[in-house]
């Protein structure tokens, strides 16, 4: 990041977790690069940029500064396995981001930002054995916001997921991305 010319710290596993959660709570999005990248057709929380699903306006947002797809696309749930039953209609677990469950209805306002135009998601189910750090942040962000799932979309712009921390560098310097998190070290654009 150095080489980068970004301003970052090092922070503590706790330390990093927090100020995450907390900048999704307030609305910002943030590039997630950490451990091994993920291998399959989907961004399971190791290269991904991660965001509120509550809020109406951040599909926008996302299309808008990063990803710029058409508006009907939509972004998934990343949901604490234990959690999901209570905000789809159904419980086998989707670890791969391979099903695509109804979202309930009483829970589809705190989902907006992820529910499809059917009222469906295409969650990924995060347990803590197969993803201790991701889980962990969601867990954070459910303790800020009440709500058990983040949205997760792949770390890239509109090019292949990034592999090397330099290529996630380049994604959240070239968008309007507001944070990112490489490891131990984070970042965080100025409001100006």
């Amino acid at each position: 990041m150095e080489a980068a010319g970004l301003e970052f710290t090092r922070l503590e596993r706790g330390q990093l977790l927090e100020s995450v959660a907390d900048q999704m709570a307030a609305g910002n999005v943030v590039g997630w690069f950490q451990g091994r990248m993920e291998w399959g057709p989907r961004a399971l929380g190791n290269r991904s940029i991660v965001a509120h699903p509550g809020l109406p306006t951040m599909k926008d947002v996302l299309n808008a500064r990063i990803k710029q797809r058409e508006w009907f696309r939509p972004f998934a749930p990343s949901i604490l396995a234990e959690r999901q039953a209570e905000y789809f209609e159904h419980s086998h677990p989707s670890p791969f981001m391979l099903h695509v469950y109804k979202i309930r209805p009483e829970k589809r306002e705190q989902l907006c930002a992820v529910n499809h135009v059917d009222n469906t998601g295409r969650l990924q189910s995060v347990s803590r054995e197969e993803n201790p750090l991701y889980y962990d942040l969601i867990k954070t962000f459910e303790r800020k916001t009440g709500i058990p799932v983040v949205l997760n979309t792949s770390l890239n712009e509109n090019e292949p997921i990034v592999c090397a921390p330099e290529q996630a560098i380049d994604c959240f310097k070239r968008t309007r991305m507001d944070a990112l998190a490489i490891g131990p070290f984070f970042v965080t654009k100025s409001p100006n």
